[in-house]
């Protein structure tokens, strides 16, 4: 290593070898702008520290040079692949005079601690740069060379890790094609940090306070405040839900009661915030004025059209912004790294994260659902409904006229991985067949190809039409989780997303929508009419296939079967006619009251679950949907011991707590055999409320956190621990609103079922929740043995 790259005398030449960002910062900060100041380890540094491992392995031998011709689908390998190469890195010896050379260059700050980020050469990968957002993440360390050492490590690392081969490969990038600097810089407490999207129509902020932690992981809902570029006007201001922030252990003004953990064994720690506190936005006026303030200057700079990430330090008398990152146009801001212009067509709800670029198939007449619909668009359609879950396998992209963040097309969006924008009014008039869009599922925007007149593409040309950047798979776990002891479940319904759930550190299935599940096999067909077409025989074998999928994957761990919960025929237009009374009703024959109406299908459903069983299988065990009342489930469970399902010892038949009559009648449910519950808080809270799961204009300010919902949560769990049961919760609420997990661990939740996408960040909100117990405990226990000496 020749020498470190200051940010301040960064060049032109430089680029390749500092990488994007640091080099786009550099640019800023050599024309006056306040950035942290820093250096960049050079990305040759890395090619140099792959050639020294010293390794008996083919793989990482030739590991510079390799190009890794993985079988990226086959997520076993891929994963122990990543493994033995991150843990070669990580075991690997940094040249000592670079360690020092680094840590003597640092020391110059007098800042206890540091903060390594990734900085690639996007430009010398792809010409539009691609889409690296959330692909590596930042570092912290202390300030000394064993702590440098490592940090450089684990940054490299990350190159090696089993989402960025994949993305690699899906890009169609080699690894020599790669440079990856480290851009170095002094890290200090904040009082708060954010981003700022800037476009021609209009400005977002975002903040929180404390470090940026919370907001690149997803733990909070920031601060918003729409901004009008040339006035600096704040048009509006959303107060955002932040129950906890980051901040370094040593410095941080934090009550001690307060703290929740540390994170990746550094000295940050993570704390909640007081109530007052929570209910003030992290900028005042004054901090606020000064980002505006620098968003406008930096306008005059690179354009209308750029993000910059922020921070307001706590290390001053008078604290000042600085800047963090900076994307320009050509490098990240949301919607140009796809090579879109702005301002976004369409906004509504992000209710499925993720972007992609695909063409559109707009769908106006949501009555008149299409036999195919091609592979790689992004569907546009006013709603939908779960019998159209076969033709959205394919399907790039989805954007609804309606629906809220728990309606049927978020749910589908999101177990399959798909970025889905909903509430977005207007879109199959604003939208046309066949013209080229950015769906971008974690901000709810639609965007329109720059400079493409809207097309027309006839079906042949669909076949024909250009690649589509596929959306990022549901996120690999890191191996290095804490223990946990509040169970985490998954919810899945579909058996091509069976081997991917099987590796997630969950311990069972706590859902399996089985109307979801079905849907592959039914024909389109409503389980009644294959009674009726005398082909009940050829249902039942598909149906107990189909479980048993589930059964054996995740066996001995427990899987949770919820019974068939089909509202009306307007889920299923094949349903019996005498349905048609209830066709128009939101409610209609729901859960246990269709079952006593019309036991037949019910009863085949049993005897499917009876035949997994007979298979051998007895980590099966069944969720009764929907139950109004108490002789409904008694005749229910009738039913499941006549099918011999009890005469396995292990089988436990639980019932959902949706409805709200279960506040008062839990009791007389657990004298007549329920053993378990599962709070459905997206029933539980459209009831609770009076709103319709559907409408997202509604569930935006009517949803899961209002008081009257998580008052009826904490009720039910604790009615469930006075009775003895265990109580979980399947609905969507813990993985929307993540902040809401530390209440319910609090409140002894005995476990929590959250789709794939959403398993890594609960396990990590149930481990910071527990800590933060554990040590409320202690802290009582040594004030209790201190009063008493």
């Amino acid at each position: 290593m020749d020498k470190l790259y200051w940010l301040d005398q960064i060049k032109l030449q430089d680029r390749s070898q500092v990488g994007d960002k640091a080099f786009y910062l550099s640019k800023i900060m050599q024309r006056g702008y306040p950035v942290v100041p820093g250096f960049v380890v050079s990305a040759e540094v890395l090619k140099q520290f792959l050639t020294t491992l010293n390794s008996t392995s083919a793989l990482v031998a030739d590991l510079p040079y390799s190009s890794l011709h993985l079988d990226v689908a086959n997520w076993r390998q891929l994963q122990q692949v990543a493994g033995r190469l991150r843990q070669e890195i990580i075991t690997g010896i940094v040249a000592p005079q670079w360690v020092n050379k680094i840590f003597a260059a640092a020391k110059e700050w007098q800042s206890s601690y540091l903060i390594l980020r990734p900085s690639l050469a996007l430009s010398a990968i792809t010409p539009e740069g691609g889409n690296t957002s959330g692909l590596l993440d930042a570092i912290f360390c202390r300030c000394d060379e064993e702590a440098i050492a490592s940090a450089l490590k684990r940054t490299w690392s990350q190159l090696f890790r089993a989402r960025s081969l994949l993305y690699w490969r899906r890009v169609g990038v080699n690894l020599q094609q790669i440079n990856l600097a480290v851009l170095v810089q002094p890290a200090e407490n904040a009082i708060a940090s954010g981003l700022l999207y800037a476009h021609s129509s209009g400005w977002t902020i975002e903040a929180t306070k404390g470090l940026g932690i919370a907001l690149s992981q997803g733990d909070v809902q920031p601060d918003v405040y729409y901004i009008q570029q040339e006035t600096g006007i704040i048009l509006e201001q959303h107060l955002g839900n932040k129950m906890l922030a980051y901040g370094f252990a040593h410095g941080a003004t934090v009550n001690s009661h307060n703290l929740v953990a540390t994170v990746d064994n550094t000295d940050i720690v993570t704390y909640i915030l007081e109530e007052a506190q929570q209910k003030q936005y992290a900028l005042s006026e004054e901090y606020l004025q000064q980002v505006i303030t620098l968003g406008n200057q930096l306008v005059s700079e690179i354009g209308d059209n750029f993000t910059i990430k922020w921070t307001l330090s706590d290390n001053t008398p008078d604290p000042t912004v600085h800047l963090t990152q900076v994307s320009s146009p050509h490098s990240a801001t949301p919607n140009l790294q796809y090579g879109y212009a702005t301002p976004a067509i369409i906004k509504g709800l992000g209710a499925s994260g993720g972007r992609v670029t695909a063409r559109a198939t707009v769908i106006t007449d949501v009555h008149k659902k299409p036999e195919q619909i091609h592979k790689g668009v992004i569907l546009v359609v006013a709603a939908l409904a779960p019998d159209w879950l076969p033709l959205l396998q394919e399907v790039a992209g989805i954007i609804t006229e309606t629906g809220g963040l728990t309606s049927h097309a978020a749910i589908l969006a999101r177990e399959l991985g798909i970025p889905a924008v909903v509430s977005a009014a207007g879109a199959t008039v604003s939208i046309t067949n066949g013209e080229r869009l950015l769906v971008d599922g974690d901000r709810g925007e639609v965007y329109r190809s720059r400079g493409e007149k809207a097309l027309q593409l006839d079906s042949q040309e669909l076949k024909s039409s250009e690649k589509t950047v596929p959306p990022y798979p549901h996120p690999l776990v890191n191996p290095h989780l804490p223990m946990i002891s509040t169970q985490l479940l998954v919810n899945l319904s579909q058996p091509k997303l069976i081997e991917e759930g099987q590796n997630l550190p969950v311990d069972g299935v706590g859902l399996i929508r089985s109307e979801l599940m079905l849907l592959n096999i039914l024909e389109g067909q409503h389980p009644q009419s294959w009674l009726v077409s005398g082909r009940q025989a050829e249902l039942l074998e598909k149906w107990t296939e189909q479980i048993i999928l589930f059964a054996r994957a995740f066996a001995p761990r427990p899987v949770f079967y919820r019974a068939l919960d089909w509202r009306t025929s307007h889920e299923l237009p094949s349903s019996f006619e005498h349905q048609n009374s209830v066709r128009r009703s939101s409610l209609g024959y729901r859960g246990t009251f269709s079952y006593v109406c019309n036991p037949a299908v019910f009863e085949l459903e049993l005897t499917a679950l009876a035949n997994v069983q007979k298979a051998g299988y007895s980590n099966i065990n069944l969720l009764l949907p929907f139950v109004r009342s108490v002789p409904e489930f008694s005749f229910c469970r009738a039913k499941v011991e006549q099918a011999g399902l009890t005469q396995v010892p292990q089988f436990q038949l639980w019932i959902m707590a949706e409805v709200p009559s279960v506040l008062f009648l839990l009791p007389e449910y657990v004298k007549a055999g329920v053993s378990g519950i599962s709070i459905g808080t997206n029933d539980l809270t459209q009831l609770l409320l009076g709103v319709d799961r559907e409408q997202g204009e509604i569930t935006s300010v009517l949803n899961e956190r209002h008081p009257a919902v998580m008052g009826a949560i904490a009720q039910l769990i604790q009615m469930a621990k006075t009775a003895g049961i265990p109580c979980s919760i399947c609905g969507q609420a813990p993985a929307i609103y993540p902040e809401i997990i530390d209440q319910l661990v609090e409140w002894g939740i005995t476990s929590i079922s959250v789709e794939p996408e959403a398993v890594e960040r609960t396990y990590k909100a149930i481990a910071r929740a527990e800590q933060r117990l554990i040590l409320a405990a202690a802290r009582k226990q040594i004030d209790i043995d201190l009063n008493q000496l």
